[in-house]
């Protein structure tokens, strides 16, 4: 025991009281007397070996990595590949039209708060057709990017997320009560902001969607606004709450190119139907292709 204090006592040896009439912190820590050090060799045979002062080490920091300031900093190129001039101008006309998105949306938003709800809702429609357009020429072009991707997804949150609601509750107003008009509309907003991540984020399915698109959702309320389909208010609120809820659902969805395919005489019926009365054809379309996600999901699982 009387070692072990000794050698204690000569480790961890720390200054206290004052010198030259100035306080010196308990926790300074200086080197142990020289014959103390000598003892200790001589009793425990440890003459090639010094000892040396402790410093209080806390174990929760981690040991500080030196960053060196003079590493030249990684750029990411928002154009993979080659960069030629040629590829840089077609990356440029593609992020030209979703900005051509963007700024149709923004625009719709304006005529909307001047009341102007038919020609926002035409914006809107010009917004549907840059964003088929940008998406077609980056693949032809062979410029598509991870840039690219980002740029169109929040172009259309933008578009079709903030100006299609916006439009839609400007076209309700008298209608129906502010707050079911208000509570919809931002139904849609919020529901395609997690359409529009959950697309990001999730494996690709060429056949079928995961829910209602935003793009297709956009399109549906600015043409029941342009054309004005005559149905009441509130049954308006409902469809928009209906609609906003279908953009999140797992229900499959079947993709333009897969409707395409179908049989000639099928397309013959809304063709006419559009002769005779367009707004109910284009209500029941619309009816049609919502109902048909629950029917498809009820197939695959009787198939699985």
């Amino acid at each position: 025991m009387r070692r072990s204090s000794t050698f204690a006592r000569q480790v961890l040896l720390v200054r206290v009281g004052r010198r030259d009439g100035a306080a010196v912190s308990g926790t300074d820590l200086v080197t142990p007397d020289h014959r103390y050090a000598d003892r200790q060799r001589l009793r425990y045979g440890r003459l090639d070996t010094d000892i040396e002062a402790v410093r209080p080490i806390s174990p929760a920091l981690p040991p500080a990595t030196p960053v060196d300031d003079e590493s030249p900093a990684m750029s990411i190129p928002l154009l993979p590949g080659e960069r030629t001039a040629a590829r840089r101008a077609k990356f440029a006309l593609v992020n030209a039209c979703t900005l051509s998105s963007l700024m149709l949306g923004m625009l719709a938003i304006f005529l909307a708060m001047r009341g102007e709800v038919q020609i926002a809702a035409i914006c809107l429609i010009a917004c549907v057709a840059f964003d088929g357009l940008d998406g077609a020429l980056a693949r032809k072009l062979g410029v598509a990017s991870p840039f690219g991707a980002q740029m169109d997804s929040l172009a259309d949150m933008c578009s079709f997320g903030l100006a299609a609601p916006v439009v839609v509750y400007a076209s309700l107003a008298g209608s129906v009560p502010p707050a079911a008009a208000a509570v919809s509309c931002a139904l849609v907003a919020a529901c395609a902001a997690v359409r529009l991540a959950r697309f990001n984020v999730s494996p690709k399915d060429g056949r079928f969607f995961c829910g209602v698109p935003t793009t297709m959702a956009a399109a549906v309320l600015a043409l029941t606004v342009a054309i004005g389909v005559p149905v009441p208010g509130l049954v308006m609120v409902a469809g928009v709450a209906l609609l906003a809820f279908a953009m999140v659902s797992s229900f499959p969805y079947a993709k333009l190119a897969r409707l395409l395919k179908l049989p000639p005489w099928l397309w013959l019926a809304p063709v006419v139907g559009a002769l005779v009365d367009i707004r109910l054809t284009f209500a029941l379309v619309v009816v049609g292709y919502l109902v048909s996600g629950p029917l498809l999901w009820l197939h695959q699982r009787r198939t699985a």
